[in-house]
């Protein structure tokens, strides 16, 4: 399944919608996410399932690409 993580690139940033970043990553569950990216230092907001139609349409976006980890 691939999953889209919102994120901040430190740990130490206060979430910003300005400043939050998003990467796709190939996975089993929110949680094997979450510890796929444990040792990078993210400050993640939010893991979301990315399926069906609306996978399709991430699909088109030029920043559209998926991390195996």
């Amino acid at each position: 399944m691939i999953y889209k993580v919102y994120f901040q690139e430190s740990v130490l940033e206060v979430p910003v919608r300005e400043k939050t970043q998003t990467l796709y990553v190939q996975g089993d569950s929110e949680r094997d996410i979450r510890l796929k990216l444990k040792d990078r230092n993210y400050n993640i907001e939010f893991v979301q399932l990315v399926d069906n139609s609306y996978l399709q349409y991430e699909e088109k976006s030029e920043n559209y690409k998926v991390l195996e980890l």
